[in-house]
């Protein structure tokens, strides 16, 4: 069970704020599985701690089926508690979410979009990480984008070692 936590509303952006945001960050990852094997990570609540380390729980706040409008909450390390809501729910092809609120009350929007192409030998997810931020947290994004960008590359070659384990072939 995720830890309780008192939250401060995050502006509902769209879609179009990923592409839109004054920080974005987006890096790609060859995966040696099918797009149906990919979504089927992405709804796992357990699978998110294995690969994005920054994540300690996922908790879906509604029931399935999963889409448009589906909420959950994500607990990170830290102590940010991140208040989830789905923009775009695209079976195999497109995930996006937003933040509405967050236990960081510096985060003034956030929202993250995966987008995953088949591939011969699998399939390639784009992941798109945007945010924006008040107060002093401006100040410190900026000189920090080089060590959170090898971060979220990171994560993403973690979901590539956690998915060949997860459907390796026996």
């Amino acid at each position: 069970m995720a830890p309780s936590t008192v939250t401060h509303p995050c502006d509902p952006v769209d879609l179009a704020f990923v592409d839109t945001a004054s920080h974005r960050f987006s890096n790609s990852v060859a995966l040696r599985i099918t797009p149906e094997q990919l979504f089927e990570v992405l709804a796992d609540a357990s699978a998110w701690p294995r690969w994005a380390k920054v994540i300690t729980h996922v908790e879906w706040t509604t029931p399935e089926p999963r889409g448009v409008g589906t909420t959950r909450t994500v607990t990170m390390r830290g102590g940010l508690v991140g208040e989830e809501e789905f923009l775009a729910w695209e079976e195999h092809t497109l995930l996006a979410f937003r933040f509405n609120s967050a236990s960081e009350k510096r985060i003034r929007a956030f929202a993250e979009r995966y987008d995953v192409v088949a591939t011969p030998t699998g399939c390639t997810l784009t992941w798109t990480l945007a945010l924006d931020v008040t107060g002093a947290a401006r100040l410190t994004l900026t000189p920090s984008r080089p060590v959170l960008n090898v971060t979220f590359r990171w994560f993403l070659r973690n979901l590539r070692r956690y998915t060949d384990r997860r459907f390796a072939v026996s």
